[in-house]
């Protein structure tokens, strides 16, 4: 009874053993939220954000026994824009999923599709996540800073500690040269200190420039 045309994978975690991958009668199709080679593994669309990334897309592809390694079919790319979460760009990547996956069935379906080899010396990792890649060094670059918050929005979150007690930190906004500016304390403090506090948010000084604290949450609350 297991005699199926084709596997189509989406987001799962494990390899699947040769056994399986040989089972359908065209093999198994993988759609995967990154331009293969680059973000192989568990989270490609957070590592994509956290890393600075631009432009990510999909790629559809068939499966072999190594984790993200099969020939290319098919690829789709969509902008990163700066107001972008990690949960903002899955969702466009699951949309646009649907459309790499439904044009490659047709042309499979057509005798169409062209399998390209992957460049294997050109790949990068998208390793798990982790609960610990969400705390904040102020030392870094405010961009460094803002792209970790947005990348791992949602999950894991991104958090810091103010007067010894754990603070969620759901949104920031990095601050022009010129708000940074605005004080002489800008050199004074160290990176982690706060430099104003006012309506639009808390801005802090971090190892290169500063950044404002959009949205926060101090644990439970």
């Amino acid at each position: 009874e297991l005699l199926p045309d084709l596997a189509v994978v989406v987001a799962y975690g494990k390899i699947l053993p040769l056994n399986i991958l040989n089972l359908p009668k065209f093999g198994c199709i993988n759609i995967h939220a990154s331009l293969l080679p680059y973000y192989r593994g568990a989270a490609p669309i957070n590592w994509a954000i956290i890393k600075g990334e631009k432009v990510t897309g999909v790629t559809s592809m068939f499966m072999d026994e190594g984790m993200d390694t099969g020939d290319i079919l098919l690829q789709k790319k969509t902008e990163i824009t700066e107001s972008m979460d990690a949960c903002d760009l899955h969702d466009t990547l699951a949309e646009l999923g649907a459309q790499v996956l439904l044009e490659t069935l047709d042309s499979l379906k057509n005798n169409m599709l062209v399998r390209i080899p992957q460049k294997h010396e050109s790949a990068t990792y998208a390793p798990m996540m982790s609960k610990e890649l969400g705390l904040i060094d102020w030392n870094a670059d405010c961009r460094d800073i803002n792209n970790l918050v947005r990348g791992v929005t949602p999950w894991p979150g991104a958090y810091t500690f103010y007067m010894g007690n754990r603070m969620k930190v759901w949104g920031t906004e990095i601050c022009s040269d010129e708000e940074c500016a605005f004080s002489d304390r800008c050199e004074s403090l160290r990176p982690g200190q706060i430099l104003d506090t006012n309506r639009s948010g808390i801005t802090v000084k971090c190892g290169n420039g500063a950044i404002k604290l959009k949205a926060i949450q101090m644990d439970n609350c």
